[in-house]
């Protein structure tokens, strides 16, 4: 409660009439996409954060690999992240874990489902079902190849996909023979595919499009920020409810590391280490 007292007065200062707003000219964030299209959706966000005396800039990447190798290089201060690529940047002590939104439907975490062709049998627990198969899965994702290598080992061939959806496709048109990926993405287009059917799904939840921030990021700037975002719930502005609109959600809640609990056993089942360069 004190946390959030310190940041919403702080947030004050900046809002008072005729202060000096704060402008972080260049605060740069990234946008993960677990589909195409999604980094179009959090435009309004600049608005909201100009609107809050805070300058941004978004910056969208093509891959998962291409997001976490930039991240750890500075390319941006925070990053809204798929928990395979937060989990290793807090595993690796880059970053830390802030926010991470609640859907409108009210879930804010999401797990991995194994994608078959219709008529294939059930996977009950048995690696030996993947035997000859061909596995395609999102690089970096704990919902694709992490769950995957948590399952099979570091040393077992996958196909790469630059999306979950993709590795959808995958399957469908005949390129691989299973596809591992995230259970909100299926749940959203598997209407438009009648001839794949879910044959297993991972027994723990990750959390969902989590907010992490550089260690090296300004900690009071990122305390105007986190109070913006957890006021979004009750904030009627014409800005903040565009934001809601666009990313289909309700609200920003407080994540911590030991949200990330099942998603770092994971990964460590997968082989990830604080050295770990983002490829086997």
């Amino acid at each position: 409660m004190k946390k959030y007292l310190a940041t919403a007065l702080l947030l004050g200062l900046f809002l008072l009439p005729g202060a000096q707003l704060l402008h972080a000219a260049g605060l740069k964030i990234g946008i993960m996409q677990d589909r195409p299209g999604v980094s179009q959706q959090y435009g309004p966000l600049i608005d909201l954060f100009k609107a809050r005396g805070i300058d941004v800039r978004l910056q969208g990447y093509r891959s998962y690999p291409d997001a976490a190798m930039k991240f750890e290089k500075g390319d941006v201060d925070i990053m809204f992240a798929g928990s395979g690529v937060a989990g290793v940047m807090i595993i690796k002590k880059v970053a830390y874990p802030l926010l991470r939104p609640v859907n409108h439907e009210g879930w804010s975490t999401y797990w991995a489902v194994i994608l078959a062709p219709k008529g294939s049998p059930p996977f009950t627990g048995d690696p030996a079902y993947f035997d000859g198969k061909k596995i395609m899965s999102t690089a970096l994702a704990s919902s694709g190849a992490f769950y995957a290598r948590s399952l099979l080992g570091r040393d077992r061939e996958l196909m790469k996909a630059g999306s979950h959806g993709i590795a959808i496709d995958g399957l469908a048109n005949g390129t691989a023979d299973v596809a591992i990926v995230k259970n909100r993405v299926w749940d959203a287009v598997k209407k438009s595919y009648p001839d794949i059917v879910l044959v297993g799904q991972d027994t723990g939840e990750n959390p969902d499009n989590t907010l992490i921030v550089s260690y090296k990021t300004d900690k009071s700037l990122i305390a105007v920020v986190e109070s913006v975002l957890l006021g979004l719930e009750n904030d009627n502005s014409r800005e903040a409810i565009v934001v809601k609109e666009s990313l289909k959600i309700s609200k920003y809640i407080p994540t911590t590391e030991e949200d990330f609990s099942h998603t770092l056993t994971l990964l460590e089942k997968a082989g990830v280490t604080r050295e770990y360069n983002f490829s086997y």
